[in-house]
């Protein structure tokens, strides 16, 4: 039987996410934009891996709306690429626990991948221009960075004691 998801546990997680957000909205140089990871996602496909009987499609549906909203883009828009995104790593959970770090950086960098692939299909389809694929120097920093912030919010959830 599961321990319980108390009230902190629960605050914790929302405040990894919070935490996200304010990487994802903190002004850069222009320079530097182009790199900018994809903090939200990251951090759900670690807390999907990590604790999946309590973060799952519907949280990130509801996280996506507020990044909707946040961003000023289609409504629907992040929550359908956040609520695939989670759904992917639900599913392949058990197959992500099991490659070395390095091999898991490339499959979650991938899964992101295709959450962003499919943002830039909805941007296409909806405003009708073709796809510019100048978004790929994020998915690189994103597989580069998985491994730090895993073994961070690891460590988060540890001393928290979420399992």
């Amino acid at each position: 039987m599961d321990s319980p998801f108390t009230l902190g546990q629960r605050a914790l997680v929302v405040l990894t996410f919070a935490f996200a957000i304010l990487l994802e909205i903190l002004p850069l140089p222009s320079y530097a934009k182009l790199l900018r990871p994809d903090w939200v996602a990251l951090v759900l496909v670690y807390w999907c891996m990590a604790i999946p009987d309590r973060v799952g499609v519907g949280g990130a549906w509801m996280l996506g709306l507020f990044l909707d909203t946040l961003y000023g883009s289609l409504l629907g828009e992040q929550a359908l690429a956040k609520a695939m995104l989670a759904f992917l790593t639900l599913h392949f959970t058990l197959r992500l626990r099991m490659f070395p770090r390095w091999q898991q950086a490339i499959a979650v960098g991938v899964l992101i991948a295709i959450s962003d692939l499919l943002i830039l299909m909805v941007k296409s389809l909806v405003h009708g221009t073709p796809p510019i694929w100048s978004n790929t120097a994020p998915m690189v920093v994103n597989v580069i960075l998985w491994p730090f912030l895993f073994a961070i919010l690891r460590e988060v959830r540890r001393r928290a004691k979420i399992s």
